[in-house]
């Protein structure tokens, strides 16, 4: 066995898997329509552990009219 062989990656897809018609990005534009994703640091990551405890926050914080505004750069 040459060096060449140990660089290809072993071909782990099932023959069950078939994507010959497949299209990349068909549903991207209707994801990204509907998804937000923000990226929370580490800290605030450990209080708020999924969306429905960060919505929560975020909606306090709007009823009580404590949202911060943006700042002009």
């Amino acid at each position: 066995m040459n060096q060449k062989d140990n660089l290809q990656p072993e071909d782990d897809m099932r023959d069950e898997y078939d994507f010959t018609g497949g299209v990349r990005g068909r549903f991207y534009e209707e994801y990204v329509k509907g998804t937000n994703t923000i990226l929370l640091d580490p800290d605030v990551a450990e209080v708020f552990h999924d969306s429905e405890a960060v919505n929560q926050a975020l909606r306090t914080l709007i009823a009580d009219n404590r949202v911060p505004q943006p700042t002009v750069k």
